[in-house]
């Protein structure tokens, strides 16, 4: 696969029109810092622009998020040299999700389990994370440590393959709603596992990357109705994720001020918000 390069996120913070509630946590989010200390993998899809913790931080204090999850990206492979790093740094309010391979080293498992990771992640759609083809042995090496497994995959692709993986036994987390075109989503019978799923309580979802779904950068008005599914079908598992700093995505860059307004549309009320935002995210990386 050809390496593209990615637009830098959209330095502008104005003020959201309504902080996020106390607690909140950002449930997905990458940095990417100096690529002399922190090399980036071969054979990568994308080449990341610099996004920092620095600017992070400073997205957090503009919106009111006062936990986050960071996710190890594709592009470092299975070096999670500057995931570790981070989370030594920052353990008072981050936790993290690593990438478990087949042949990774227990020794290096229970390091990221004791700096906060408490997920793997599955990455069919991009270069140089774990495929779907190791989810049995992934599984089988973090069951063990009571973690999750994290994946990102197109649910309409393969539809019945969610179901596949649920039935391994560990709690499963889904990326970015799924991560199949907005378009599609009402016909797709991916889709619609994926909302019975979530009825039965037996898979988690992040509302998160809207932008992956559609063309649109701003408002996603076709991205609403496959969230209202998802809170209609079970708020009790469901997470948000600011995504930060959005990599790999087609131009314009959207706005994380926007993004954080756009969360407060989709969750309504604050109750709703509560749950999603804090109660939903402690139970799922705290608990």
């Amino acid at each position: 696969m050809t390496e593209a390069a990615c637009l830098a996120f959209d330095p502008v913070l104005n003020a959201p029109r309504e902080r996020l509630p106390a607690g909140s946590c950002d449930c997905h989010f990458h940095v990417f810092e100096d690529v002399a200390s922190y090399p980036l993998a071969q054979g990568r899809s994308y080449t990341p622009a610099a996004a920092p913790m620095a600017d992070y931080r400073r997205m957090m204090d503009a919106t009111g998020i006062e936990r986050a999850v960071l996710v190890q990206p594709s592009v470092y492979g299975s070096d999670h040299t500057l995931f570790v790093d981070m989370l030594r740094e920052h353990e008072a309010w981050l936790r993290g999700v690593a990438v478990v391979r087949a042949d990774t080293p227990e020794k290096d498992i229970e390091l990221w389990h004791r700096v906060g990771a408490r997920g793997s992640r599955v990455n069919a759609l991009y270069a140089a994370g774990a495929p779907v083809a190791e989810i049995e042995a992934i599984v089988q090496r973090i069951r063990p440590h009571g973690w999750h497994l994290q994946v990102c995959i197109d649910v309409d692709a393969q539809p019945h393959l969610l179901e596949r993986i649920v039935d391994m036994g560990v709690p499963v987390v889904v990326d970015h709603i799924g991560h199949l075109p907005a378009e599609r989503a009402a016909e797709s019978p991916g889709f619609a596992i994926l909302v019975s799923l979530l009825r039965e309580g037996r898979v988690w979802t992040k509302l998160s990357g809207p932008y992956r779904l559609t063309a649109q950068r701003s408002g996603f008005g076709d991205v609403r109705p496959l969230v209202d599914r998802l809170v209609q079908a079970n708020p009790d598992r469901l997470v948000w994720g600011s995504d930060w700093p959005h990599p790999s995505i087609a131009a314009p860059m959207v706005n994380d001020t926007e993004l954080a307004d756009l969360a407060c549309e989709w969750l309504g009320d604050a109750v709703l918000r509560h749950r999603v935002l804090v109660t939903n995210p402690t139970k799922l990386y705290w608990g």
